[in-house]
C-alpha cells in the first residue's frame, strides 16, 4: 500500500482511570518530556507524513486533547465516552474517516522510532508482541493457518499479547464496521474483530513487532516502563 493519504486514528476517549491523573491518560508526560498523544502523533507525522489523514477520538476533557493535537489532528467526538467502551469510539471514526484502509492506534501505547514504518499496509492485521503475556492484556491465539482466531483479555494459553496497533484494509472496512456496530456499548473493538472471524472469516494476520518497544500504559507501572524504555535508546 502506498503511505501517501493514510487514514489513522488514535482512540483518545476514555477516562483512563487506572493510571490516576486529573487528565486524559494520553496527556502523561514521558521521560523526553512529550505527552503520549504527541510521541504518536510525531511518529505518525515522521513515517507517514504531511498526507496522512489523522483522527483522534475524543471524549473525556476533550478541550485537552484537542489542544494538545491542534493542527495535527481531526476530532472525533465520542459524546458518550463514558457509557461506551473502544469498539463504539473506533466505529464513530471509521464512519467518518475517508475511504481506504484505516490505521488505529490506542491512546495509551508508546512505542519506538522505526515500528510504524515496519507495518505492512496491506492486508488487515493485529500488531502482537511475543516476547511476554501478561494476564490482564489482550492476548491472541492462531488458526491452522497462522492467522488471529481468538483476541481477547480471556483466551487462554496465547501466543502473545496484541499492543493496540491494528490495521483494517480498505476491503475489509465495512465488514469490521458491521461488527462494531453490533458490539454492546462496553465492549472493547476486539470483540468485533472476533466476531467477523467466526461468523463472517475476517482474515486477520499478527504481525510481530517483538523487535520494537512497545508499551500500552494501563497504570503507574506500564508508565515507568514507557519511561525506562525512552530513556534506553
Amino acid at each position: 500500500m502506498n503511505n501517501a493519504g493514510i487514514n489513522v486514528v488514535i482512540l483518545a476517549a476514555g477516562l483512563g482511570t487506572r493510571l490516576g491523573r486529573p487528565y486524559p491518560k494520553p496527556l502523561a508526560r514521558l521521560a523526553d518530556g512529550r505527552s503520549i498523544l504527541r510521541h504518536q502523533l510525531d511518529h505518525v507525522r515522521g513515517t507517514y507524513g504531511q498526507d496522512a489523514h489523522v483522527s483522534v477520538v475524543v471524549g473525556y476533557k476533550l478541550e485537552l486533547i484537542m489542544e494538545a493535537a491542534a493542527g495535527d489532528a481531526a476530532f472525533v467526538y465520542n459524546e458518550i465516552y463514558d457509557q461506551t467502551n473502544t469498539s463504539k469510539s473506533l466505529l464513530k471514526a471509521l464512519r467518518l474517516a475517508p475511504p481506504g484502509g484505516v490505521l488505529w492506534l490506542n491512546g495509551d501505547v508508546v512505542f519506538t522510532p522505526g515500528l510504524l514504518a515496519a507495518l505492512p499496509l496491506a492486508d488487515t492485521f493485529v500488531a502482537v508482541n511475543t516476547a511476554r503475556v501478561g494476564d490482564e492484556e489482550v492476548k491472541y491465539r492462531l488458526d491452522g493457518d497462522g492467522r488471529v482466531k481468538e483476541l481477547s483479555k480471556e483466551v487462554e494459553g496465547g501466543a502473545g499479547e496484541a499492543v493496540g496497533i491494528n490495521f483494517v484494509a480498505a476491503r475489509d472496512r465495512a465488514t469490521l464496521v458491521r461488527h462494531l456496530d453490533r458490539c454492546a456499548d462496553t465492549d472493547y473493538f476486539e470483540r468485533a474483530i472476533e466476531t467477523a472471524i467466526a461468523e463472517e472469516g475476517l482474515e486477520v494476520a499478527a504481525v510481530d513487532i517483538s523487535a520494537y518497544g512497545c508499551v500500552e500504559v494501563d497504570c503507574e507501572e506500564d508508565l515507568v516502563r514507557a519511561d525506562l524504555m525512552e530513556r534506553s535508546r
